[in-house]
């Protein structure tokens, strides 16, 4: 300790590298959870992302399958509908 500075001055200068300290502890530490994040997160995604591609896939082809049979019907509707307005 310095007999030229006063205490006070000691007493700033260790709090404020305390706080110096703890703020780089802190900083690192959240650095090191984001990383940690993004990984699990790249270990979880892939698995949903093919689950979510994989009932998209299976809902176009439902629905492509049901288009024509749809189409069908309409066409055997509007059909009979013509004939009765003849009648």
């Amino acid at each position: 300790m310095d007999d030229e500075k006063p205490v006070l001055e000691h007493v700033t200068d260790t709090m404020s590298s305390a706080v110096e300290a703890t703020k780089e502890a802190a900083k690192t530490a959240v650095k090191k959870v984001k990383k940690a994040a993004k990984k699990t997160a790249k270990k979880v995604m892939p698995k949903k992302a093919k689950k979510a591609k994989k009932a998209k896939k299976a809902a176009k082809k439902s629905s492509a399958k049901k288009s024509p049979k749809k189409a069908v019907k309409k066409t055997a509707k509007k059909k009979k509908k013509a004939k009765k307005s003849k009648r």
